[in-house]
C-alpha cells in the first residue's frame, strides 16, 4: 500500500475481537453472492482486518456512489460552523435569477433541513429529470413540489446536488476544493476526485471516489466526533445530528432503510449509521462498540451485504468466539475460461468467485478475419470491434462521461484469452486501472473487461452473422438495463 496514508494495525485479539471470528465474517462474505472486491475492520482506531479480492486492491480509488452523500453533510456542517448559512434558510433564497415565473408554496416553504433529511416534498427522486439538461439547479427549482416540506421522506439525490450548489454560491469554490484543506487533506486523502456537472457544479449526492484505507479514516473520524490527531476538524454537534434519526423512513422498503434518516446519513439496525452507496460502497459506523467496516463491492442486494454482517459481524462486536473454523481461502475473482477449469488457465480451484463453471462449452478463441465492424451511438460508448487470427480482440471505445473527469478522444482496447490482463483505461481524468480476458463459446468470442476503480464489468459476447457483428453487451450491475444487443453498421 505505498503512498496510501496509513491507519495503526493491530491483532484483533488486541482489540478485544476474535480473529477465528473474523475469519468467519470474511468467509460469509466471500460466498454470500454480493461480490466483494474490500474490506477493512476498524477497532478502538486500528485495522484488525483488511482484505482484497484480486486483481482489486485496498489502494485503489474506488467510485463510491451515495457515500458521496455523507461528505456533502460534511461541507454544509462546516458552513453552517463558519456562520455562512443555517438549517433555516430558505432553499429560493440562494438563487433569485433561477426561479421559475411563479413559486408555489411548498417551493417557497423549503428550507436546506429539508434538503439534507430527504423532505423535500417531491413525490419522487428528481436527479432523473435534472440530468436531462445542463441547468441543473434551474430545473430542481422548476419542478413541481407536490407535499408541504418536511412531511415525507422521498430519497432524493436532487435534493444533494442543491446542497453542493448552494455551498459553492456562497463560498464561490466548489465542494470537493472546499473540503480539500478541511478535510480530505488532514485525512491524507489527497487522491479524492469527484465528478463535475455540466453547468461547473461538483454532484454532491454522487460522483466520489476513495480508496478503502481514506474511507476507513472518515469512519473513524466519525468515530471520534470530529477529531483527528489532535485537531478539531468537524463539529462534533454537528456529527452527533447528522447520525441522529432526523426524520421518519419506515416508508422504505427494506428494515436497514428503515430505522431513520439524518443529514445525509442513514440509520441502521443495532444502533449503528452508516454511508452507503449504490452495489454495495458502505462505510458502517458502530459507535457503541467503537468499530466501523468498510466495504467496497458490486452487488444487487443491498440488503443480503447488511444480513450478512449482522449475522456474522455484531457477533464478533459482542465478543462471540467461532463456532466452527472457517479457512479463509486466496480471495481472488478469477477470469472467466467458458468452460477451461480455472485450475488449468488460472491456478486457482474451480468455483472461485467469478469463474465458469466446466459445464459451459469453450476455451481460446479461434482466429478472426481481421475485418474491423462499426457501431452507431451507444450508452457503452462501443465504436468499433476488429477480432483478429491470433484470437485476440480489438476494442474501441468512446468517453462516455461528461464533465472535468472525462478524457477526449478514443481507447483500443485488446483483449487476449487467459489470466487477467491489466491495462489502463485512458478515457477518465486521472486514468484508471482495468483488466480483461476473452475465451471462446463455439463462435461467439467473449470478452470482459473489469473497470477495477468502479463495481463496473462489462461482457461483450461478439458474433459474426453475415456481413454484420452482433455483440450482446451486459452490464454486471447499472442504474438502467443491465443488457443491450448491438449490431454492427
Amino acid at each position: 500500500m505505498t503512498g496510501v496514508s496509513r491507519l495503526p494495525r493491530s491483532t484483533a485479539e488486541d482489540q478485544g475481537l476474535s480473529s477465528g471470528a473474523l475469519d468467519a465474517f470474511v468467509a460469509a462474505l466471500d460466498s454470500s453472492g454480493q461480490e466483494i472486491q474490500t474490506l477493512m475492520v476498524l477497532r478502538h482506531g486500528h485495522v484488525v482486518r483488511e482484505e482484497e479480492w484480486s486483481p482489486y486492491r485496498l489502494a485503489d480509488p474506488h467510485l463510491l456512489f451515495s457515500v458521496s452523500k455523507s461528505f456533502t453533510s460534511i461541507g454544509i456542517g462546516l458552513a453552517i460552523e463558519a456562520g455562512l448559512l443555517s438549517l433555516d434558510d430558505k432553499v429560493i433564497s440562494f438563487f433569485p435569477d433561477e426561479l421559475p415565473d411563479q413559486v408555489g408554496d411548498n417551493l417557497a416553504a423549503m428550507e436546506i433541513r429539508h434538503l439534507l433529511t430527504m423532505t423535500t416534498g417531491h413525490d419522487q427522486d428528481t436527479v432523473e429529470r435534472l440530468s436531462k439538461d445542463r441547468r441543473m439547479v434551474g430545473i430542481f427549482l422548476g419542478l413541481e413540489v407536490e407535499h408541504e416540506p418536511g412531511t415525507v421522506f422521498v430519497y432524493n439525490s436532487g435534493a444533494t446536488y442543491m446542497l453542493s450548489a448552494i455551498l459553492q454560491k456562497l463560498t464561490g469554490e466548489r465542494l470537493l476544493d472546499f473540503l480539500r484543506p478541511r478535510l480530505f487533506e488532514p485525512l491524507g486523502a489527497t487522491e479524492a476526485t469527484w465528478e463535475v456537472s455540466r453547468e461547473g457544479i461538483t454532484t454532491g449526492g454522487w460522483g466520489l471516489s476513495l480508496n478503502t484505507e481514506s474511507l476507513a479514516r472518515f469512519g473513524q473520524l466519525l468515530l471520534q466526533r470530529g477529531q483527528w490527531e489532535g485537531r478539531q476538524l468537524l463539529p462534533a454537534e454537528w456529527i452527533d445530528a447528522a447520525t441522529s434519526k432526523q426524520v421518519d423512513n419506515s416508508n422504505q422498503d427494506n428494515p436497514d432503510w428503515q430505522q431513520g434518516y439524518g443529514y445525509q446519513f442513514w440509520r441502521s439496525r443495532h444502533g449503528g449509521y452508516r454511508g452507503d452507496g449504490a452495489f454495495g460502497q458502505y462505510c458502517l459506523v458502530f459507535p457503541e462498540h467503537d468499530a466501523a467496516v468498510i466495504i467496497t463491492s458490486a452487488g444487487f442486494d443491498m440488503q443480503e451485504t447488511l444480513d450478512v454482517v449482522w449475522e456474522h459481524f455484531l457477533p464478533v462486536l459482542e465478543g462471540a468466539a467461532p463456532t466452527e473454523a472457517r479457512q479463509v481461502g486466496p480471495l481472488l475473482i478469477a477470469p472467466p475460461s467458458g468452460g477451461v477449469p480455472s485450475d488449468v488457465q488460472s491456478g486457482v480451484p474451480s468455483g472461485v468467485q467469478g469463474g465458469v463453471p466446466s459445464s459451459v462449452q469453450g476455451g481460446v478463441p479461434s482466429g478472426g478475419a481481421g475485418r474491423t465492424y462499426r457501431f452507431e451511438e451507444n450508452h457503452a460508448g462501443l465504436t468499433a470491434v476488429r477480432l483478429d487470427a491470433d484470437g485476440t480482440g480489438t476494442f474501441t471505445f468512446g468517453p462516455v462521461a461528461a464533465g472535468e473527469l472525462a478524457a477526449s478522444g478514443s481507447q483500443e482496447i485488446t483483449i487476449a484469452p487467459g489470466s487477467w490482463e491489466e491495462q489502463a483505461y485512458l478515457l477518465r481524468e486521472p486514468k484508471q486501472r482495468i483488466v480483461t480476458n476473452a475465451y471462446s463459446e463455439g463462435s461467439t468470442f467473449v470478452a470482459t473487461i473489469r473497470l477495477l476503480e468502479t463495481p463496473y464489468v462489462i461482457t461483450l459476447a461478439c458474433r459474426p452473422t453475415g456481413d454484420a457483428l452482433t455483440v450482446d453487451l451486459k452490464f454486471n450491475v447499472a442504474f438502467g438495463p443491465t443488457e443491450v444487443q448491438l449490431v454492427s453498421v
